[in-house]
C-alpha cells in the first residue's frame, strides 16, 4: 500500500485514451466515467423499464376490458407490440453505430418516450379518442425503445475502461447490477401502476409512467458533463459511429460479401472487416437456439396475467391486482442478484478458475434449463387450477374466483426470475463482449431481438392454435379460462424449450470465445 499511495493522484488525473467529453476534449479518469456516469444512465433505464412494464404488464387487461378484445386477440396484439418493440433495436443499433452515436440515440429515445407516453395518456383520458391514437402512441414507445435499448447498457458499459483492471472488474459487475436496477423499476411498476390503473383510472395509470420518463430524461441530460464519448478520431474503435473510416455496418457487409480483388481498400482493412464479420456470424447459431426462451418470456405479461385473474388474490385485507403478481419475478431477481454476485460467483470462481464464475454460455444454458423447469411447473399449476374449477362446479362460470390461492403462481414467476438473471444477463454480456467494438449496439440489439422474435412466434402460435382448436370445440385460449387449456400450451412450450436446450448445448460446445474481448479462449464445457 505504501508503494501504491503516491501513484493514486497520477492515476486519477491520467487522461483516458480513445474517449473525450461532449465537447471533444480529453478527459481524466478521476473526473469522468465510472460508476458516477453509469448511474445517470441507469436512472433513465430504470425509468424506461418502469414505464414500459407499467403499461405492458396490464395492457392485456386494458384490451380485454375498456377496448373489448377477446383473450386470444388481446394476447396476440400484446405479443405483436412487444415483439415489435424488441425488434426495433436492430434499426436503432444501425443508426447509433453508423450515424448518431449512443449518446444522441438515448437523447432521441427520451424525446420519443415523452411523446409516446403523453399520447397514450391522452388516448385513455379523452372520452372519444380513436383506437388509432392508442396504437400510434404504443408504436411510438416501441420506436423509442429501438433507439434506447441497444444503447443504454452499451453506453453505461462504455463508461468503464476495459484496459484498466479495476474498471474492467466494475464493468463485469455492471451487467449483474444493471438487471437488479431494472428489476427494481419493474417491481414497483407492476405493483403500483397496475393498482392505479384498475382502481383510480387508466388515464392516471398511463400518466404516471409519462411523468417518470420525463423526469429521468432531465436526469440523463444533467449527467452530460461526466460522460465518456468516443474521441473524434476514435469512433471506429469505440462504436459510436462518428469517424472518418467507413461505418461499422459497411465494414461488416464487406467482411461478409468481400469485393473483387483490388477493390475495397488495403489488405489490413479487409482483414479487419473479415474478423468483425466472423465475430458476428459465429454468434448467430447461439442467437437462433435462444428463440424458444423468448417465446416463454412472452407469456409473463399475457397468459400468466389471465391465470392470476381467476385465482383468490387476497393478501391480508386487500385484493392484489393481477398485474401485481408479475412483481414476483422481479422481486426474485432482487433477491437472487446479491446472492449470485456476492456469494455464488466467488465460490464458482474458486471452483472453475473463471473470473466470472460461470462462462457466459454456461450461464445462459443454466438459465434456459431453469426456464424449461418454470414452464413445466406452470403447466402443472394450470392443470391443478382447472381441476379445482371442475371440482367446485365453476367450469361454466368464467367470472367466478377459483378457490385456489395466488401463491400457487409464485414458483413459476420466481423460477422465470431466476432464469432471467442467468440467461438474460448472460446473453447481454455475451452479445456485448463478443462483438467488435464498433458493433456493440448491434450486439445488444441482437440479444433484444431474441425476445422480439419470441413474442412474434408466441403471437403466431396462439393465433394458429386458437383457430385450429376452436374449429373442433373450445379453443385452448377461450375467454372462459375454465374451459380453456393453457396447460396444453405450456406443455408445448416445455417441449420447444427442451429442443432449444439440446441445440444450444451443441452450438455452445463448438464456440470459441474472442480472446481480444474475453479473458479465456477455451471451448465451452457445459
Amino acid at each position: 500500500m505504501e508503494d501504491e499511495a503516491p501513484l493514486l493522484p497520477t492515476t486519477e488525473s491520467a487522461v483516458v485514451g480513445g474517449v473525450s467529453d461532449y465537447r471533444g476534449r480529453p478527459v481524466c479518469r478521476g473526473s469522468s466515467g465510472g460508476w458516477r456516469s453509469a448511474l445517470f444512465v441507469v436512472a433513465v433505464e430504470i425509468a424506461g423499464s418502469f414505464a414500459n412494464f407499467g403499461v405492458a404488464a396490464n395492457l392485456i387487461t386494458y384490451l380485454t376490458g375498456p377496448l373489448g378484445y377477446s383473450n386470444a386477440a388481446a394476447a396476440a396484439a400484446v405479443n405483436a407490440w412487444s415483439g415489435t418493440a424488441s425488434l426495433m433495436p436492430l434499426l436503432g443499433a444501425f443508426l447509433a453505430d453508423a450515424y448518431l452515436g449512443r449518446y444522441r440515440s438515448i437523447i432521441l429515445a427520451g424525446a420519443l418516450y415523452v411523446l409516446g407516453y403523453g399520447l397514450l395518456t391522452l388516448s385513455a383520458t379523452l372520452p372519444r379518442s380513436s383506437l388509432g391514437l392508442f396504437y400510434v402512441s404504443l408504436y411510438l414507445i416501441a420506436l423509442a425503445q429501438g433507439a434506447d435499448k441497444p444503447c443504454g447498457l452499451a453506453f453505461a458499459a462504455d463508461q468503464f475502461d476495459a484496459e484498466h483492471p479495476k474498471e474492467r472488474a466494475s464493468r463485469g459487475s455492471l451487467f449483474n447490477w444493471w438487471y437488479f436496477c431494472m428489476a427494481t423499476g419493474i417491481s414497483v411498476a407492476v405493483s403500483v401502476v397496475g393498482y392505479i390503473q384498475e382502481n383510480v383510472g387508466w388515464g392516471v395509470g398511463f400518466g404516471v409512467p409519462c411523468a417518470v420518463v420525463s423526469c429521468a430524461f432531465v436526469v440523463f441530460v444533467l449527467g452530460t458533463p461526466t460522460y465518456r464519448l468516443p474521441a473524434p478520431s476514435a469512433g471506429g474503435a469505440h462504436g459510436h459511429g462518428h469517424h472518418s473510416q467507413s461505418s461499422p455496418f459497411v465494414r461488416l457487409t464487406r467482411g461478409i460479401f468481400p469485393l473483387p480483388k483490388g477493390e475495397d481498400g488495403d489488405a489490413e482493412a479487409k482483414e479487419e472487416a473479415r474478423a468483425e464479420a466472423k465475430c458476428v456470424l459465429r454468434l448467430l447459431p447461439i442467437w437462433a437456439s435462444s428463440l424458444a426462451y423468448g417465446v416463454v418470456y412472452a407469456q409473463i405479461m399475457t397468459l400468466f396475467n389471465k391465470q392470476g385473474r381467476t385465482l383468490d388474490r387476497r393478501l391480508l385485507n386487500m385484493e392484489l391486482p393481477p398485474a401485481a403478481l408479475q412483481a414476483l419475478g422481479p422481486l426474485s431477481i432482487l433477491l437472487f442478484v446479491p446472492l449470485y454476485d456476492r456469494a455464488l460467483v466467488p465460490a464458482l470462481r474458486r471452483a472453475t478458475g473463471n473470473p466470472s464464475g460461470l462462462s457466459m454460455l454456461q450461464r445462459v444454458g443454466t438459465g434456459m434449463a431453469t426456464s424449461l423447469a418454470a414452464v413445466s411447473v406452470a403447466a402443472l399449476v394450470e392443470g391443478r387450477r382447472l381441476a379445482t374449477a371442475r371440482e367446485h362446479g365453476l367450469v361454466d362460470d368464467p367470472g367466478a374466483t377459483v378457490p385456489m390461492s395466488w401463491a400457487w403462481l409464485v414458483p413459476q414467476y420466481a423460477m422465470l426470475g431466476l432464469a432471467d438473471l442467468l440467461a438474460v444477463v448472460g446473453l447481454q454480456e455475451l452479445f456485448y463482449d463478443q462483438m467488435p467494438h464498433g458493433l456493440r449496439s448491434l450486439g445488444l440489439a441482437l440479444y433484444l431481438s431474441i425476445m422480439g422474435i419470441g413474442g412474434f412466434i408466441s403471437s403466431l402460435l396462439i393465433s394458429l392454435i386458437d383457430t385450429l382448436t376452436a374449429s373442433t370445440g373450445d379453443s385452448w385460449f377461450t375467454d372462459n379460462l375454465n374451459r380453456a387449456h393453457l396447460d396444453y400450451f405450456y406443455w408445448l412450450l416445455a417441449g420447444l424449450s427442451a429442443v432449444e436446450l439440446v441445440l444450444f448445448f451443441a452450438f455452445s460446445r463448438s464456440y470459441v470465445y474472442n480472446s481480444k474481448n474475453y479473458l479465456s479462449k477455451t471451448l465451452v464445457s457445459m
